[in-house]
């Protein structure tokens, strides 16, 4: 089988794009994972889908991560699928989208792609866990996905990996087990995060949905208001809008680059 495809990059957050509006490709997992092997397919932390929506949005939106599992949600994901449809011809100003975590809201201001994330859920009070010998703060937010998050002082001098990979299967999050992301504050509207990908199984350039949970405990443990810049480990800065409302937030907004790359074949 061939399959043309488009590959794309938000912030560096690598993917597959794939329009299976026809329903006529299983994307099972052997063949996600080697469509994102980087030696032997096209290579991407993920693939993504277009599908026909099945609750009234104007497409809906799969996503699979590198191990070839489907995953509810990813926000650089989502900036990505927006601009691939708008290219299929949805709307040049806003569409909606059907995902796992809830129906996504894009729009196109200038180049950049914003969507309106599914309200965050799950928070956890910050709590200690001893990784690799060491007790970290571990604050929790699911954005999408879980996700935990370490501040620090300096966090070129973590080993993402090692820690990363530590978290992300650790017992207080079983069994699905949870993104690791790891935070520095450089101004009160400003962070840095790197961030360890469940599914990719490393560290990955930026990832939508950890930056928001950054974002918005960052706004929650600083007081810091809407909007909050964060940079990410491939040098982009993406934007995280928010309302906060009694402890919780809603309305929330990433914002960013969506670029494309190439388009091309690959047989299957």
């Amino acid at each position: 089988m061939l399959l043309s495809f488009t590959k794309m990059n938000g912030a560096g957050n690598d993917f597959v794009m794939i329009d299976n509006r026809n329903k006529a490709l299983s994307l099972d997992p052997s063949r996600v994972a080697l469509l994102c092997d980087r030696h032997r397919g096209v290579g991407a932390d993920g693939v993504l889908a277009v599908e026909p929506p099945a609750q009234g949005a104007d497409f809906r939106m799969r996503y699979y991560n590198a191990d070839g599992g489907e995953a509810e949600m990813c926000g650089n994901g989502a900036r990505c699928f927006a601009r691939f449809a708008r290219r299929l011809g949805a709307s040049d100003t806003e569409m909606t989208f059907e995902t796992l975590a809830g129906t996504i809201r894009a729009s196109f201001p200038g180049d950049l792609v914003s969507v309106t994330m599914s309200d965050p859920n799950s928070y956890r009070a910050p709590f200690d866990l001893v990784i690799n010998g060491r007790t970290l703060d571990i604050h929790f937010l699911n954005t999408g996905v879980p996700h935990a998050v370490v501040f620090s002082d300096d966090i070129a001098a973590i080993d993402v990996v090692k820690d990363g990979a530590a978290l992300r299967h650790h017992p207080a999050f079983a069994p699905r087990g949870t993104n690791a992301n790891f935070v520095q504050v450089l101004a009160p509207q400003s962070i840095a995060v790197r961030t360890y990908e469940r599914g990719v199984e490393a560290e990955t350039l930026a990832c939508g949905t950890g930056v928001c949970a950054a974002a918005l405990l960052h706004s929650m443990r600083a007081g810091s208001t809407s909007p909050v810049n964060v940079k990410v480990r491939g040098g982009d800065i993406l934007e995280v809008g928010f309302e906060a409302a009694g402890g919780n937030f809603r309305n929330v907004t990433l914002t960013g680059p969506a670029d494309f790359v190439f388009d091309g074949t690959i047989s299957l």
